[in-house]
């Protein structure tokens, strides 16, 4: 199966090498040709230069055929004009990416009913999480208050992953949220410097925590 993902985001990267990992035949269409050349040693997928809104690069992306189109950029704008310019190519199935809550009802406008909207998506499932980990609550004490702060995670605890780090009791790292517009709930995923970790925490704690999240001298 042929997938042509245009944007080279973090998110974009990210599901290419999922999809070369389930052995799916992988182009990556980028504006960027640096950024496509800091990838090539990384992925072993087809790799174009060129704006993916426009019909000869999504025309060359396609080939012969292509059974997905998958927009996967940071600007909404750019993604549903990508989408609109792929089905007039004749991709069967066209998945983008949407930030921004107020376009999904332009995306059920123009009928595009595979939409990723990571922000939403995180958010609730954050809420599902202290409604439903009865963990989250027994380890807590709901009856004594919850706070939730971001904390940036500083050089000493790059590349640690989120199950490493060593939270007082009485909290829990609820997500980390990469950039703008990358989110991730994985426990075991690396930390950047400079990511942001959501933690639920009784008052008393916060003080431990800012201790955990600052870099020792």
């Amino acid at each position: 199966m042929r997938i042509v993902v245009i944007g080279a985001s973090r998110l974009g990267v990210a599901l290419v090498e999922e999809l070369l990992e389930h052995d799916f035949d992988v182009v990556l269409v980028d504006q960027s040709r640096e950024r496509l050349d800091e990838l090539s040693d990384e992925l072993e997928c087809g790799f174009i230069h060129g704006d993916g809104t426009l019909p000869r690069t999504q025309r060359d992306a396609y080939g012969d055929s292509a059974d997905a189109l998958m927009l996967m950029t940071n600007h909404d704008d750019v993604n549903i004009l990508g989408a609109v310019v792929g089905r007039s190519i004749g991709y069967e199935r066209i998945v983008l990416q949407i930030v921004r809550a107020q376009f999904l009802a332009v995306c059920d406008e123009l009928g595009f009913d595979d939409v990723v909207t990571p922000h939403v998506t995180v958010a609730g499932s954050i809420v599902h999480s202290l409604e439903h980990d009865e963990r989250v609550w027994s380890q807590l004490g709901v009856a004594e208050g919850l706070h939730f702060t971001t904390y940036s995670v500083p050089k000493s605890l790059e590349d640690s992953t989120l199950a490493d780090v060593e939270l007082p009791q009485g909290a829990r790292a609820i997500a980390v949220l990469r950039g703008s517009d990358d989110i991730d709930l994985a426990q075991d995923t690396a930390l950047k410097e400079g990511d942001e970790v959501l933690v639920a925490a009784k008052r008393d704690v916060r003080k431990g925590l800012g201790e955990v999240f600052t870099d020792s001298d």
